[in-house]
This record gives structure tokens, sequence and C-alpha cells, in this order.
């Protein structure tokens, strides 16, 4: 071998190295794409706070993650924070920006917080079949006449009730009735009993179960339902009968 050739050897090493680590860089790149998508698509979700009808549990701003299983083959629970899609007319018109670029496509293969303005999130109070009423004389909301102690709910200074407004309904199978945290704040199945849905959540339109709180980091927790707050509702229930 020349001498030329020998010092061509190192580079032509050099470069093939190059070449093979932007090789595997891209199809670590595209697995990546390829394992978001098929998580955002079957399993898990990742969601946008827009505003404050959850706080405090959920704030402005807040990144959530959704167990899509929920409710297609992990049944719905009361006390569950859910995501579903508009039912029609629970949404005002929000002025926000429409993902743009590189972040749509962030949002569609799951590796951004989807901020689009169909969906709502809320607590699940009820589901097919519970009686569902407020408010009894200490101020609580009732399910199958059992008060409920909830020490995730906000009431203003000065309130006393757990909702503004009185109502007493009973859910139909496959429904859920949802109220927001920040009971003063949130326009939920209350305040949608005019709708065509009469303020019920089909089941088909939940997306899934927020189960941790991911962004911001300071305020990284496991969302779930506080122990005690649903007990006896189920028996209350099954006491009542049909």
């Amino acid at each position: 071998m020349t001498e030329a050739g020998t010092a061509d050897a190192p580079r032509r090493s050099r470069r093939s190295g190059i070449v093979g680590f932007l090789r595997d860089l891209v199809v670590i790149l595209l697995v990546a794409f390829l394992v978001s998508f098929l998580l955002k698509t079957f399993l898990v979700r990742s969601f946008y706070i827009p505003s404050v009808s959850m706080e405090q549990t959920l704030q402005i701003n807040d990144r959530i993650l959704v167990n899509q299983l929920v409710p297609d083959l992990v049944p719905v629970q009361r006390g569950d924070v859910v995501v579903f899609k508009d039912p029609g007319g629970w949404l005002l018109p929000r002025d926000t920006n429409p993902p743009q670029g590189f972040e749509k496509v962030l949002q569609a293969v799951g590796l951004a917080a989807d901020t689009s303005d169909e969906y709502v999130v809320k607590r699940v109070i009820g589901v097919g079949g519970d009686r569902v009423a407020c408010c009894e004389a200490q101020g609580r909301v009732t399910v199958n006449g059992v008060p409920l102690d909830e020490p995730y709910a906000v009431i203003p200074a000065g309130e006393t009730r757990a909702s503004r407004i009185d109502f007493d309904v009973t859910v139909p199978e496959g429904a859920v009735w949802v109220m927001g945290d920040n009971r003063y704040q949130s326009k939920d199945s209350r305040y949608n009993q005019d709708q065509p849905g009469k303020g019920f959540v089909p089941e088909s339109e939940i997306v899934g179960r927020a189960f941790l709180l991911n962004w911001p980091l300071n305020r990284f927790t496991w969302l779930g339902t506080p122990d005690g707050t649903f007990t006896g509702v189920e028996q209350a229930r099954e006491r009542a009968g049909p």
C-alpha cells in the first residue's frame, strides 16, 4: 500500500464512523417516535390544563398523563379525574393559537401535551345508576344518600356549600356525572343540564383517567381519590335496590 493510501485510511474510517453514528441516530429517533405514537394511540396521552376549574388539584399550565385503558378496559370509578371530549356546549371559545410546525408534529406523535380546545377535565362524582344531589344540611354533595367529605374541593371564603346551585339527578347507565374541584369556578355537569346530554358525560366520550401530574416538576405527583371519600356509596346503592 502506498503512503497516500495509508494516510487516507484513517479519514475513511472517520467518515464511516460518522455515517454509522448518523444512521444509528436516525433509527433511534424513528423508533422513539413510533413508540411514542403507539403509546399515545393505545395507552398514555398527555394533556395541558388551560383553566382554574380543577384547582388546587390541577393548575393552569400543568401537564397530566392520561391512562387510555379507562373506561374501555378498566371501569371508570367515582373520584377519578377524567379527560373527555366536549359533549357539546360545555366549553366557551378560547383565544388560543393552534399548534404549528414542529409542535404540531410532536403533539401528533404524543411527545407534547395536547393543547386543543375540544377536551374537558373534571372529577367523576357519580357513575351509572347513582343518585347525586346537593346540598344536604351541612352543604355537602350526596351520592346515593351518603354525604361526601371532599378534601380536594375548593370552596370560596364565606361559602359553606359544595355547590352554588341545588341539583338532584340519577346518572344514566353508561354515563357519569362530573364536577370540577374548584366548585365555584367550574362549568361542569351542574351547569350543562340544559344541553342535549343534560349534564351527563357518556363513557364513550371519555379519553381516559388522569393518573400523573408530570409537569412542572415541582408539582410532580400521582393523581387519585382521597381514601374514604366515597366509602359506603356503593353499599347504599345496593341497599336501595333497582
